[in-house]
């Protein structure tokens, strides 16, 4: 019994001496902050989340405040600060075109940015809430507006790169994707955004390579970034084939199914479905559950896959139906033959479906909150408007002839 108890507060006393050492350590006391404060340069495609770590604080220092300027020295600072009550944001509450004000959080002093916008390249600066800077980032959003895809089944390559005296202007590619489906032909890709090397850069922007920065970097001078501006970011695509990690799940689930339906047992969908009523004619947007842009993220219809190769926004001008570069699912003028279940996968699994259900017209009557509606009407009022101001600037003008006597008379 002794020899237990003894072991017993050896090795207590051992673990207390170990967690000891741990909280001891201190990532901010190894990395001193600089004297002189640099920008770290980074770059992101629009529609991206980003996070950007505090790398360095006085250890006093228990919580931090973020600044955001769109260039050095300007006057108009936003202050991206977490103090007075205010709550975490969430990825999935943040709608598409909001200010950067109401898109941002901040977790273990870093600065977490959701669905970032061009507009939203700057510099941001950690510190304190009196005005203290520790660490500064040069942030570059690339739009994704006349994003070029390559396909390398159809032996297509990403563009050259571009010379001009010392300026060399070049497309630097991120890792593949992972395989957007398994068990079928399924397709990854990679995203390429615009990078350039010049001798001509700001010293105090510090950079992945020598001498080398992203386009939008605001240590490129303005001579450099004319001739840089006009390339944009590139989407390479290729197919795969994955095997499924549960294909003996799924058949015995198919074998369930098939039981179910000649069985008395309902019928269980492997994913989650929703159902959603679309007016005939209407446009309609379908996003994947969870996703992200950066995710591999596919759909299917039916039994009909839609392969990026034929379905990606741009391969062609008169597309009804597209998948944007944010994974997004679009319908224009949506008709009868759109009905059916659209599957969506995501990083290799497929997660959740949409039964898409398109009525008639004449189920739906017209009402004011139809924007059709709203037009209509505000185009018919104008018109009467117009028609009453004709009106009246007419008898006005007889009425003046009238009275000076000029009128001319038609009578015989």
């Amino acid at each position: 019994m002794n020899l237990a108890l003894t072991t017993m507060f050896l090795w207590t006393w051992s673990s207390l001496q170990a967690f000891e050492i741990v909280e001891k350590e201190n990532i901010f006391q190894s990395t001193p902050c600089p004297a002189f404060l640099m920008f770290d340069n980074a770059a992101y495609l629009a529609d991206m989340s980003f996070e950007l770590p505090c790398h360095c604080k006085p250890e006093e220092v228990l919580t931090v405040v973020w600044y955001y300027q769109k260039q050095l020295g300007s006057s108009h600072t936003k202050v991206l600060t977490d103090f007075d009550g205010r709550l975490l944001t969430e990825e999935t509450h943040v709608r598409v075109g909001s200010d950067m004000l109401v898109r941002f959080s901040i977790r273990m002093f870093s600065l977490l940015v959701f669905r970032a916008q061009p507009e939203d390249s700057g510099l941001y600066f950690c510190g304190t809430r009196e005005g203290d800077y520790f660490y500064a980032y040069d942030v570059d959003i690339q739009s994704n507006v006349g994003m070029v895809a390559t396909f390398r089944d159809e032996g297509q390559e990403p563009f050259a790169d571009n010379y001009y005296n010392n300026l060399h202007v070049f497309t630097t590619f991120w890792e593949w994707t992972p395989c957007d489906r398994c068990g079928v032909r399924g397709e990854q890709w990679r995203t390429g955004l615009c990078y350039l090397k010049s001798p001509d850069l700001s010293p105090r922007y510090q950079k992945r390579a020598p001498h080398v920065v992203s386009c939008g970097s605001q240590a490129v001078p303005r001579k450099v970034y004319n001739l840089a501006k006009n390339r944009m970011p590139e989407l390479q695509v290729q197919s795969c084939l994955v095997p499924c990690k549960n294909q003996t799940q799924q058949g015995l689930l198919a074998i369930y199914n098939y039981v179910s339906k000649v069985g008395s047992k309902s019928w269980v969908p492997q994913v989650p479905i929703q159902f959603h009523q679309q007016r005939l004619g209407h446009g309609l947007i379908i996003s994947c559950p969870g996703a992200r842009p950066e995710h591999a993220v596919a759909w299917d219809k039916d039994h009909q896959q839609l392969y990026r190769t034929q379905y990606l926004i741009g391969v062609n001008r008169s597309m009804r139906v597209f998948i944007d570069h944010g994974n997004q699912l679009h319908i224009r003028f949506t008709r009868l033959s759109d009905r059916g279940i659209y599957y969506c996968w995501r990083q290799g699994e497929r997660v959740a479906g949409f039964r898409l259900g398109v009525k008639s017209r004449k189920y739906h009557p017209d009402t004011m909150s139809d924007p059709e509606t709203r037009s209509a009407v505000m185009l018919t009022l104008l018109a009467y408007l117009l028609i009453t101001v004709v009106f009246v600037i007419v008898q006005f003008c007889r009425c003046c002839c009238y009275c000076c006597g000029c009128c001319p008379n038609f009578s015989l």
